[in-house]
């Protein structure tokens, strides 16, 4: 047995969450899988590796895709955390109503809503994106779907990034986070039909359990996972979009003269920042990774940014080129744990990418603050300082 090479860096420290690609950097060059030994994780770093691990399920059970014992227990039987065939199943009724059919109705109301938000913003000449833009705009657009009302509408925000949060190690970040995350596990426990808005994709999913295309009691764990992996990952990814067009003025420009560029731009942005840090999985048995062997019952963490800027797959990676197109970025995942929910965030990225584009010559914008967070690396703070209108 080839053992793997070593590090005594922590993955979730402060200061590598908050800017990880120096760590990425160093982690690839050792290997394309290092063991961790402050976090006892293995950690897969190239791009190749990364997309393999995720294809074969096989191998890399998602039973463990939290780095603590609680929240995979509390995950258990949930579409994220199962392997087919159970996982099969459960994600068929998530994805039948996040299908390109399914939200082909919704193009047009998403995009109007960010179009008048966009124009609302601009006119007001600055603006704080992340509160006004990258919450404001998902939230909007997911409770409605979902059919989310009252308290659970309100809450929306803190359950949905605490859910994330308590999938790092049992750190303090975590620990101050299971309350929250308690909440939303217990109201989703607790669901039924109505309490979500008629005709709604939460009420149909309600209706798919009743004629029992899915198991009994499963309604409510799948709109846990609408909320708890959807939504902090998406305001990740919009408020990205802010910073990044906001400090390459000229690809901005290159996507005025041309918005057909619309995609590919929102793939470069999840491609150049992953909105998710590291996700786990658990080796079901000895792994031959590029020589090395990662022992049956491994901890594994996939390091999605790591991936996405190896030099071996995209040429200049650490440029941010809305032309380069990468429509295999690892943000989204790959293979049967692909994201489940990613045609509505394409939607909804686009719809912003697309207002900006008509409404925006460019944004000036301040410097981004970013706060520590074991799984989904967003910005907390960005300030809009001008806009400069079309």
């Amino acid at each position: 047995m080839t053992t793997p090479p070593t590090s005594d860096l922590d993955l979730f420290a402060d200061e590598v969450v908050l800017d990880p690609y120096s760590v990425y950097a160093e982690l690839r060059g050792q290997g394309s899988v290092v063991h961790l030994r402050k976090n006892d994780v293995y950690a897969l770093t190239r791009y190749d590796v990364i997309r393999g691990a995720l294809a074969d399920w096989e191998s890399f059970s998602s039973t463990s895709i939290a780095f603590n014992a609680m929240a995979n227990e509390a995950l258990t039987g949930t579409s994220l955390a199962s392997d087919p065939p159970v996982h099969t199943q459960l994600r068929a009724t998530l994805t039948e109503n996040l299908s390109p059919r399914a939200l082909r109705g919704l193009k047009t109301r998403i995009e109007a809503k960010a179009d008048a938000l966009v124009a609302e913003l601009v006119a007001k000449g600055s603006f704080e994106a992340i509160d006004a833009l990258a919450r404001a705009f998902p939230l909007e657009v997911v409770a409605d779907l979902i059919g989310f009302t009252g308290h659970v509408r309100d809450n929306m925000l803190r359950w949905g990034q605490a859910a994330m949060q308590v999938l790092g190690p049992m750190n303090q970040r975590t620990t101050e986070n299971f309350p929250i995350a308690g909440e939303l596990y217990e109201w989703c426990s607790q669901v039924t039909a109505g309490d979500l808005a008629e005709g709604s994709v939460g009420r149909g999913i309600f209706d798919a359990e009743a004629r029992g295309t899915i198991p009994p009691n499963t309604a409510g764990h799948i709109i846990h996972q609408y909320l708890g992996a959807g939504v902090d990952t998406t305001m990740a990814s919009i408020g990205n979009i802010v910073a990044l067009l906001g400090a390459h003025p000229d690809q901005l420009a290159l996507i005025r003269q041309d918005r057909s560029l619309v995609p590919a731009a929102f793939n470069e942005v999840l491609r150049f920042w992953a909105p998710v840090h590291a996700w786990g999985r658990r080796a079901t048995t000895d792994v031959d990774i590029d020589g090395v062997t990662v022992p049956a019952g491994a901890q594994i963490a996939i390091l999605f940014g790591a991936g996405n800027r190896d030099a071996r797959h995209y040429e200049n990676p650490d440029d941010f080129l809305v032309a380069r197109n990468p429509v295999d970025h690892l943000s989204f995942g790959y293979g049967p744990h692909g994201c489940a929910g990613q045609g509505l965030a394409r939607l909804e990225a686009h719809a912003v990418i697309d207002a900006l584009a008509r409404h925006v010559e460019r944004l000036v914008v301040g410097p981004e603050t970013r706060v520590p967070s074991n799984t989904t690396r967003s910005i907390e703070k960005l300030p809009v300082l001008e806009v400069i209108p079309a």
